[in-house]
Parts: structure tokens; sequence; C-alpha cells
């Protein structure tokens, strides 16, 4: 299949230009190694530690490893070797040029910990999600998104029409599946068998992967809602201090996404629980057992399942323009109401309400006016982000943004 360019490239080469070291991440199968050789290929000799000889070697003496590679160098996979992180730090400190090194990763949580600890200071950090919908649709657009009118008007110059809604969001992101000959079947099954015996067990030791299994469905069934451990803990029969490590583990793998409440110190009235999203939903169909868009898009869960794929789009928005998505967080006070998006920029508060309506009203936004008069916080305009056919002002404050805007 051709080769789909991804919108990472251009803030993975602006991090090559400013770092010593450059490190992607995110979940396994999300394109990382296709996109950085594409990108990178002309300067770097690209090593993968999937290859036993270069691995071996990585651990048991990385100086003679990187002189049988010689800088600049891309090293896939490198959380197979730790070993590397400190030497990589006293090799790195003894040169001046910028791009040395550029690593991938799958298990960030043992990643981070290695950064930390020798490369803090030295590393620019990308982390990469699956395709997004722009990169389906060659859009080259590649501002993060915002419900601004000036953000939608410059976003208007480049939209194309989604076909098959649906269908995009029960296949997912992971590029093999860009390749409709791809049998989604196969493929995710594959993807979580290899997930749970590569990364889950060697990072938290599960004696039992069918419970480990049940978990994932469990949280697939809640994508969209509260995370509540508890709630969780007494459905499996398990602890609340494993579905919590579970959980930290899936976090840091980039398969889910815990989306924080919004909160200050002027109201007491906010929640402080987050809400878990997964990050592709392909996968979450693949779990909770739907085999064909119109049961996704039929089913009780539709309205969570549209959810999430509008929230992951949105991050990947962020993280493919190299920003933060800590700004990012939902609103849910104890009189239940609540806001699905809210975005912080530039000290402006910008709430977003998700539907999977093609008939958006204003009752929709409800819920908006609740921001100016619990937070002392300028509140810009917000919009509905939803299925309809065309931008719409709905009043000064509120619009209605079709998803081909994000």
């Amino acid at each position: 299949m051709e080769y789909i360019p991804r919108q990472l490239e251009k803030t993975v080469q602006e991090m090559c230009r400013q770092f010593k070291v450059t490190l992607v991440t995110g979940p396994r199968q999300v394109g990382k190694t296709t996109m950085l050789c594409n990108c990178l290929k002309e300067k770097y000799e690209y090593v993968t530690l999937d290859d036993m000889n270069d691995l071996s070697l990585a651990k048991s003496d990385p100086a003679l490893f990187f002189k049988n590679h010689t800088l600049p160098v891309l090293i896939d996979e490198v959380q197979y070797a730790p070993e590397l992180f400190r030497y990589i730090k006293f090799l790195v400190d003894r040169k001046d040029n910028l791009g040395l090194i550029c690593l991938t990763g799958s298990q960030t949580y043992l990643l981070m910990k290695n950064v930390s600890e020798s490369l803090a200071g030295r590393i620019g950090i990308a982390d990469m999600l699956g395709l997004s919908l722009r990169e389906k649709n060659d859009v080259a657009f590649s501002r993060p998104f915002l419900p601004t009118t000036e953000y939608a008007d410059e976003r208007s110059k480049e939209l194309k029409p989604y076909q098959n809604i649906w269908q995009a969001i029960f296949r997912g992101g992971m590029p093999e599946l860009a390749d409709p000959a791809c049998n989604w079947e196969f493929f995710f099954r594959s993807y979580v068998k290899s997930y749970i015996e590569r990364d889950v067990r060697s990072l938290l030791q599960i004696k039992d992967e069918t419970l480990f299994y049940r978990f994932l469905v469990t949280l697939a069934a809640r994508t969209g809602e509260l995370f509540v451990p508890n709630d969780i803990a007494n459905s499996l029969g398990i602890s609340l201090k494993t579905v919590q490590s579970w959980t930290a583990i899936l976090e840091t793998s980039g398969l889910v996404y815990l989306l924080r409440p919004y909160e200050n110190n002027i109201t007491k009235r906010t929640i402080k629980t987050p809400k878990l999203y997964f990050t592709d939903t392909g996968l979450v169909c693949y779990l909770v057992g739907w085999d064909n868009p119109k049961v996704a898009e039929n089913g009780a869960m539709s309205g969570s399942l549209f959810e999430t794929f509008v929230v992951s789009e949105i991050i990947k928005s962020y993280l493919n323009a190299g920003e933060d998505t800590r700004n990012i967080f939902f609103y849910r006070d104890r009189d239940m109401k609540e806001i699905d998006l809210l975005i912080l920029k530039n000290g402006v508060l910008y709430p977003v309400e998700i539907k999977k309506s093609a008939r958006p009203a204003l009752e929709m936004a409800k819920n908006f006016p609740v921001l100016k008069t619990g937070f002392d916080i300028t509140v810009g305009q917000g919009c509905i982000l939803c299925l309809a056919e065309k931008r719409t002002i709905l009043s000064d404050t509120v619009s209605v943004l079709p998803v081909e805007y994000i």
C-alpha cells in the first residue's frame, strides 16, 4: 500500500533541528517507524532492536553498538535496550551537533522512566497516534482544532466531505487498515494478542491473560464515560489497585486517554473524576464484539463511540502539531451539568459539545453559560461538533461545525 504522509513529520523534523535526541512514542503499529524512515531516511542510518544481534550488542556493549552505527542514527524499539540511555547521554554531551539520534518506542511507561533519568533537557518527545481523517483524506491543513470563527474560516479553505464516516469510525486509524483489503478482524485479533503478550506481560507479569482481556473489554464498553475504578474492580472481582495499575499501563501505552475535568479554586462544585477514551475506535468496536459499521452506528453505545472518535481526532490535531494536550478538559458539576470538551488557549476557554445528530439545535449548548458564572476566566466562542452537512451560526457565541472541520 502507498505511504500516507503523516502530519507529525514536520513536528519531528523541527525537533531534530532543535534537540540532540528526538523520541517518537505511541501505541504499536500506528506508523512510527514508517513515518521516520520516510522523512529521515536520507540522513539517518536505520537500526531496529527487533534484530537480535543489534539488541544483544546494545545491551551488552553500548559503546561498541555506536561504533558499529555512525551518527546520525534512527534506533527503532529502543525500549528493549534501556542500557543505551546512559551511553546516549554520554555520547551527545560530547557533541555540539543537533539531530544526532532519533528513537522510537512503544512501551512509554519504561521509556519515560529512562528518559527522565538520563536525557532530561536533551530530548524532544513527539507522541503519535493512528491516522487522522485529515491524513486519510489528504488534507494539508495542520492547525490544532479550535472552535473560533477565524479557525473555521481558515479550515473551510481546505474542506473535503468525509464519506462513510461510520465506516471510518469502525475501521479505526491503524495505517494497515487504511488498505480495504486488510481483514479488520484478523488485524485486531493479532493486535490484542501481541499487545498482551509482548507489552503487558513484560510490564505487569500478568498470570491470567483472560482476565486482562476481560478488563480491556470492560473498559471499551465504558469509553466516553467517567472513569470509576471501583465499579470496574467490582464488576471483574479484582482489586482497586489492580484496576489503577492496569489502566496506567494502557494510558502510557497510548491505547487510552484520560481526559481531566476542568476546575479552579473559585468553585467547588466541579467533579474531579476523569473521563476515559480509547484512542482508536476500531479497537473499541473489536473489543465489544461488533463486526460491521451499522452495528456501531445504531447500537446503544453509538453516542459514546462518536464522542470517542471526535475526541481522538481533536487530540491527534494537537499531537501532530507538536502542541500540548494538557489544556484540553471536560466540565461536569454536582448538578450534572456537563460540557464535552473545554479547550484552554491563551487564557480563553472554548466550550465544545459533541453530538452524532445531523440536526443540531441551540438547546444542545445549554450548559455553556455555566462557565461565565462559575469561573473567573474569559469564555470564547463555542461550537457543536456533529454530523451536520454545513457550518451554521446558531447565536453570537455558538456555531455548528461538521466533523470535517476538525
